[in-house]
């Protein structure tokens, strides 16, 4: 009996059955906003992959018991968030063929067992790299899109932030989870690194679990109050349905993937290696919810033009003008607002350009962006990190400029495609409405040769 089917017995006991049931027909039709509260539970929960940080230091320290190199750290932090970024290619799959509950949970449950086995048996690199970065990393995959895309199908007059509320909780996780191994809870003084991983495992399969039973699609002609899905659609051209093949063959997809990959290389470098990175999650969540609120307005295209402009200035200027505590802070806020909007702004991207229909089945090509950043900023960070502990702040010249540089070219490479790709309308246009699909433009614009063909030669 495979994994799926075991969550599924497990649903159909009597008392839980009822609950589903109650949740589907009843409360979600009443209430829609608890999937916001669903999605942010689970959220919470996979935010702990940014809590690394907290953890750096112990793993580190070279008279405790793990002594594991700054780079090593990395690499763990780096495949957790490469396998997250891989595993929601297929979740979106897997979404769309038993539905968002089970996947939600199984999620949940392979968080929650990576840790535990983390915490029980992960006293050196490999073991912590498998359970931490993969099995847990493969968890958080497979809860992250979910939310995203049944929040999408409830509030699509409100995509932007629906989408900001669904995944900010990943930003407010990292605090929570860093204060509570900290000054909150003392995890770490009290039980160590094994013994906080022991407890977080039962904290994030609670959670998800919580969470998944709220994540339910809406009925199949559901539509929010004075919301008409034609004239949405014929704005936004929302309604596209481009499925992965044909979208991974557009000039739009590829823009737009660069600049994902070049935005989450700079944020993931800073979290990598800022063990205080939970003081700045504040502003991270915020993020997510401000820039899919400015979204709304502005229009997913110019905003992460403003939003990578800002991002590669801020990354420059850390070099030069981070030894002020103020501005230290300042640029942590800065940085951490602009990181958590790519969480809010990409995928109304996807959806907005590709087709809200599809966005479970497009969104996970596009997020293998975060794998490569995650792979690039944090392993260079590491590694600067170790080659230089001798060189003083110099050290970080290079990454710095890397990434503030790449963000500035992710602005322009955005701004300059999307002009000639009349990408700067309001709100979220897509590919030109000539028709459904590719292949009903094709056959469009090849009737409509034909017809001048005929034109010619009847005159």
């Amino acid at each position: 009996m495979d994994v799926y089917h075991l969550v599924h017995t497990w649903e159909e006991q009597p008392p839980l059955r009822k609950l589903i049931h109650r949740v589907e027909d009843r409360w979600l039709i009443d209430a829609c906003w608890l999937v916001a509260l669903g999605a942010v539970l689970i959220q919470l929960a996979l935010g702990a992959i940014y809590a690394w940080g907290v953890f750096t230091g112990d793993l580190t320290d070279p008279v405790g018991p793990f002594r594991f190199s700054a780079t090593q750290t990395q690499w763990i932090f780096s495949l957790g968030l490469a396998t997250f970024a891989v595993v929601t290619i297929f979740a979106g799959r897997l979404e769309a063929r038993i539905g968002p509950r089970p996947v939600a949970i199984l999620g949940g449950l392979l968080l929650a067992t990576g840790y535990g086995l983390a915490g029980t048996f992960a006293d050196g690199f490999w073991p912590m790299l498998i359970f931490i970065g993969l099995m847990g990393g493969a968890g958080i995959g497979l809860a992250y899109v979910v939310p995203i895309a049944v929040g999408m199908r409830w509030f699509p007059d409100r995509r932007g932030l629906i989408t900001g509320l669904a995944v900010a909780g990943f930003g407010f996780g990292a605090l929570l989870w860093v204060q509570l191994a900290g000054s909150w809870g003392n995890l770490l003084a009290n039980f160590g690194v094994q013994g906080t991983f022991l407890i977080y495992s039962f904290a994030f399969g609670g959670m998800v679990h919580l969470g998944g039973l709220l994540m339910a699609n809406p009925p199949a002609d559901w539509q929010p109050p004075g919301w008409d899905p034609v004239e949405a659609e014929t704005k936004a051209d929302a309604g596209a349905g481009w499925g992965p093949a044909e979208m991974l063959r557009t000039r739009q997809f590829y823009f737009i993937w660069l600049a994902f990959t070049f935005s989450t290389m700079a944020g993931l470098m800073l979290i990598g290696i800022n063990k205080l990175y939970g003081r700045d999650a504040l502003s991270n969540g915020l993020g997510w919810i401000g820039w899919g609120m400015i979204s709304d307005s502005l229009g997913w295209q110019r905003s992460i033009v403003v939003m990578s402009t800002v991002q590669g200035a801020a990354m420059i200027s850390f070099y030069f003008l981070g030894d002020n505590i103020v501005m230290l802070d300042l640029l942590l806020a800065i940085t951490g607002f602009n990181f958590g909007g790519n969480f809010a702004l990409f995928p109304v991207a996807t959806a907005g350009t590709f087709g809200v229909k599809t966005v479970r089945l497009n969104y996970g090509w596009m997020f293998a962006a975060y794998a490569v950043g995650g792979l690039a900023g944090p392993v260079m960070a590491g590694v600067f990190k170790d080659t230089g502990s001798g060189s003083g702040v110099e050290v970080w010249l290079l990454p710095f400029l890397t990434t503030g540089g790449l963000c500035l070219c992710a602005a322009l490479r955005t701004a300059g495609g999307g002009a000639r790709s009349r990408w700067w309308g309001r709100a979220t246009s897509g590919p030109t409405n000539t028709g459904n699909t590719p292949r009903q433009r094709r056959s469009a614009t090849a009737g409509g040769r034909r017809s001048s063909l005929v034109a010619r030669s009847g005159a």
